[in-house]
C-alpha cells in the first residue's frame, strides 16, 4: 500500500474522542439505552431532570506554563485529560484560598 490516502473512511461505530454517533443514538430504543446504562441510573425519579439546568463551562484560554518535568510526567501519567486535571487542581486551590 503506497501510503495515499483514497478518499474513503472507514464507518465506524465508535466515536472519534469527544464526538458522539448521534445517528446510532437516535436510533436506539429505551431498552438498548437502559441495557447499556451505569446501574447508577437505574432508579433515578421520573422528575429527576424536570429541574434540570445547563451549566455553560467557563471559557478556556490557551497558555503557556512552565512546570517542573516531574509534576507534568505525573499528570500525563494519569492518561488522557492530564490538562483537565491540572486545571480541576489549580481551580481547587483557587477556591481553597478564596
Amino acid at each position: 500500500m503506497s501510503g495515499k490516502r483514497t478518499g474513503t473512511r472507514r464507518r465506524s461505530s465508535r466515536p472519534t474522542r469527544g464526538r458522539a454517533n448521534l445517528e446510532r443514538l437516535r436510533s436506539q430504543t429505551e431498552e438498548e439505552i437502559a441495557a447499556t446504562s451505569p446501574p447508577d441510573l437505574a432508579d433515578l425519579p421520573g422528575d429527576f431532570w424536570d429541574r434540570a439546568i445547563i451549566v455553560t463551562p467557563p471559557a478556556k484560554e490557551a497558555i503557556s506554563l512552565r512546570v517542573d518535568q516531574d509534576v507534568l510526567a505525573w499528570f500525563r501519567a494519569g492518561g488522557s485529560g492530564y490538562q483537565t486535571r491540572m486545571n480541576a487542581v489549580l481551580r481547587a486551590y483557587m477556591k481553597a484560598v478564596e
